[in-house]
């Protein structure tokens, strides 16, 4: 993972190179554009149900038309498989309620819940009726994957652990989900993720590319956006704070009514500006780890 990220901010950086030589963005030299605008989903969470429908009515209320949430979050840190799949939809009812029934709620279980809390679950979410359902077991096991598949009926999605369009094809070819999540810096770039969304295309999959990331994997993967038929909907945790704007001096993408427009300027359409960037050195960050009951480590 840590060579493909490597090779993947590489490549994106060689994409920009060559649109700013040639005078073109991106998108053209991908062979144009299947769409002028392309829908967004923005991150809402909380603690408690009240949280939850108070800050999804929020992203409502500011135009946004999609929102993802982890709503599987352990009391403590602690799991308890049936009382956090209890909360979990305790948490979904009250979004639901909050937003009606017309915006998207999409949801993201992380991978970490047993194969039985992920088909209870599923099971519960589907009367809320979820966009999809992110990430309900761990990729590494297909298998697993094909059993819920079984189980359920909400649409599924995964992607961000996995890498080149090798990993994606027997997930595609399996019909294991309905949405396919490459995150451009880490699947090995824009090119990659481009062959990824033929062939999920090509079984009839759509693309919602994974991006809780800068404003430049934002670009680099709206410029794949653009020109994918199967194209769905598109991560940013946030819309860039002024500081963002800042940096990259005002050039981006456009956000308006849930939707994001791309511009025009060669490359990725950007500028990084270095000294504002020198304002803000790398900090480490420290996550705690979920356990079980007994000290067992679950993934998270």
């Amino acid at each position: 993972p840590i060579l493909n990220s490597a090779i993947s901010a590489v490549e994106i950086a060689l994409w920009d190179i060559l649109g700013q030589a040639v005078g073109q963005p991106v998108w053209k030299m991908l062979g144009g554009r299947a769409r002028r605008k392309m829908q967004m989903y923005v991150h809402a969470g909380g603690t408690t149900p009240a949280d939850y429908a108070r800050n999804w009515a929020k992203a409502k209320e500011e135009g946004w038309t999609a929102a993802k949430g982890g709503f599987l979050r352990p009391r403590g840190l602690v799991v308890d498989p049936s009382r956090d799949v209890r909360d979990a939809l305790a948490r979904l009812k009250a979004v639901r309620e909050a937003v009606g029934p017309d915006f998207r709620i999409l949801i993201d279980l992380h991978g970490f819940p047993t194969p039985p809390m992920a088909v209870e679950f599923c099971a519960g979410a589907e009367p809320y009726h979820p966009y999809f359902i992110e990430e309900t077991t761990q990729i590494e096991d297909v298998d697993e994957l094909a059993h819920l598949r079984s189980k359920t009926r909400v649409p599924l999605a995964t992607g961000e652990r996995l890498f080149t369009k090798y990993g994606f094809a027997p997930i595609c070819a399996r019909h294991l989900v309905d949405y396919v999540q490459p995150d451009v810096v880490h699947c090995g770039g824009i090119l990659e993720l481009k062959k990824i969304a033929t062939i999920a295309e090509a079984y009839r999959i759509q693309l919602a590319p994974h991006n809780p990331q800068s404003s430049v994997s934002t670009l680099a993967s709206l410029h794949v956006d653009t020109t994918a038929p199967n194209f769905a909907i598109q991560e940013i945790s946030r819309p860039p704070t002024q500081f963002f704007q800042d940096l990259f001096r005002g050039a981006g993408p456009v956000f308006k009514d849930g939707y994001a427009l791309i511009p025009d300027k060669p490359g990725l359409g950007a500028t990084l500006d270095e000294k504002i960037a020198a304002k803000r050195p790398y900090v480490p960050a420290n996550r705690p780890r979920m356990r079980f009951a007994d000290g067992a480590v679950t993934d998270h």
